[in-house]
This record gives C-alpha cells, structure tokens and sequence, in this order.
C-alpha cells in the first residue's frame, strides 16, 4: 500500500465560521484573516495505492459552479485534482473508488464534472461511497445546510448507477481502511481509519479541519450539533493519544499531518510533517 497527498487548491472562508465561539484575538494568531475576515483553508485529499485499487479520499470544490459561486470562497492556487493526479502518473479514470467523507460542496465538488451540457461523475469508473443516512440527510437538506448541499455535485452520482452505501464501521471498499462516522458537523460524516505499516492514518474530514482546531473549544459554527462534536472529538484524540495515531487534516493551509501528546493545557499536537515522511 502507499498513501499520496493530493492537493486540490485552496479556498477561503470567514475565520469567525472557521473558530466558532473562540475570540479573533486567539484565532487570528493561528490563521491570520484577510481585510474582509476571510481565511485561507486548503483541500487536501487523500490517495490510496493497493494492488488494482486506486482509492480517493474526497475531491476538491471541483470546478464546475458559476464564477458568482466562486466569487464566495475565492478558490486560488496552482494545484488542481487532475494536475495532482496527473503528477503521479494517474487519469481520473484510474480511480477504482472515491469515498466522499460528506456532501459539503468543498468535498464533493469535484466528483462530478461539466461536459457540454451534461454533469457526469469526473472518475468514470470508480465506485462512489458515502454513508445512507448521511445521503438522506444531503438529499433532504435542512435551511442551515442546505447552500452546502448541492444538487449538481450529488445527483448525478445517483442517476450514473455509481453510488453505493457503506455503513459505520465498514471495511467494504477495503480491509484496511475503516469508515468510521461521526455526526456533530453533519450526519453521519466519514472518518476513515486506514491500517499503513505500523500507524494508523486519520483522515478527520471536518471534525478536526487543521491542527489549530485541536483544543476542544475549538469548532466550527458550521456544525450543525456543536456540542455532539465536542464529545466526538475528545474520543478521537484520546484515541489517537493512545494509539499514537498520524492525524491527517484536510483543510489546514501548511500542516498535512501530526501526532499528540497529552500537556497540561490538553491534548495538543506533538510532531507535525508531511504524509510522505511515513515512507
């Protein structure tokens, strides 16, 4: 197995969202915003080389929408998904399966392309995971989330025949990767643990988007159960204390991954570095 980091760009959003109830002044030391009290984010995703599977852990926003749409979040950088593909001697068509951790627009996006009129699924041969209840939960959006949920990045996922569902716990796309789910930041939310060589590698999706938001405090108003997330991240992070877990984030601007140690202000990062460093 090998594991790549697949840059797909970076975007921005305001950094009072980002830091929930923590105050500018703490926040702005971590991320420092820009005159309008927006922030820079990456989209870091995630590829998984085995045998004949070529795993992708989310997409990207993708870059289909309207450039109003884009005028939002200022999506900015030279990496692109199919550039990074690309550098690995990959085509989307390569891909055997894309598990989306959440139908979130900066998760998704990129699953699905524009060809002339049509809106087709970007890895035509790939199998498509997400979790049922999470696939009600998008299809049937609720007035908070309902702008992250959009159609044109989700039904024609459906409509192809490529969608499947896993469930919590799940090893279905492969043995070494479990799909644990969480649901403070939206409902039953993908966390997958992957089994490489001796360390366990978390992809912790919006749960814990950077390493800044590793103090418990620390969560996004976005979250649609806050204090749901609160609970969920102080059992991962007690986890990954325990197991010594690589914590892979997907939004932090510079810092692919870390691990923990317990300080008497909690559990905070320990070592961070790139996902390439586990060889």
């Amino acid at each position: 197995m090998k594991l790549h980091t697949i840059p797909t760009g970076y975007f921005k959003l305001d950094g009072g969202a980002m830091f929930g109830v923590v105050p500018k002044t703490l926040w702005q030391k971590l991320n420092p915003p820009d005159a309008n009290n927006l922030c820079t984010w990456a989209m870091r995703c995630l590829l998984i080389e085995d045998g004949s599977q070529l795993i992708l852990i989310d997409c990207g926003i993708g870059n289909k929408q309207s450039e109003k749409f884009f005028s939002y979040y200022e999506p900015h950088g030279d990496d692109t998904l199919h550039k990074s593909l690309q550098a690995l001697g990959y085509d989307t068509g390569d891909i055997t399966d894309v598990i989306l951790t959440h139908l979130h627009f900066d998760h998704c996006g990129g699953a699905v392309s524009r060809q002339g009129d049509k809106l087709i699924p970007t890895f035509r041969n790939a199998t498509y995971w997400t979790h049922p209840k999470h696939w009600e939960w998008a299809t049937h959006p609720n007035a908070r989330e309902r702008a992250s949920f959009l159609p044109e990045n989700i039904m024609p996922l459906w409509e192809s025949g490529q969608l499947k569902f896993a469930e919590a716990g799940s090893r279905e796309v492969h043995p070494m990767i479990t799909l644990h789910t969480v649901s403070g930041h939206t409902e039953s939310m993908f966390i997958p643990h992957i089994q490489y060589k001796d360390y366990t590698v978390v992809y912790c999706a919006d749960l814990i988007p950077s390493m800044a938001h590793l103090p418990l405090p620390y969560v996004m108003a976005y979250d649609v159960r806050p204090l749901l997330t609160l609970d969920e991240k102080q059992e991962l992070l007690a986890s990954a204390l325990k197991g010594n877990y690589v914590l892979f984030f997907e939004h932090d601007r510079t810092v692919e991954c870390c691990t923990v140690q317990q300080t008497e202000r909690g559990i905070r990062e320990k070592e961070s570095f790139k996902l390439s460093s586990l060889g």
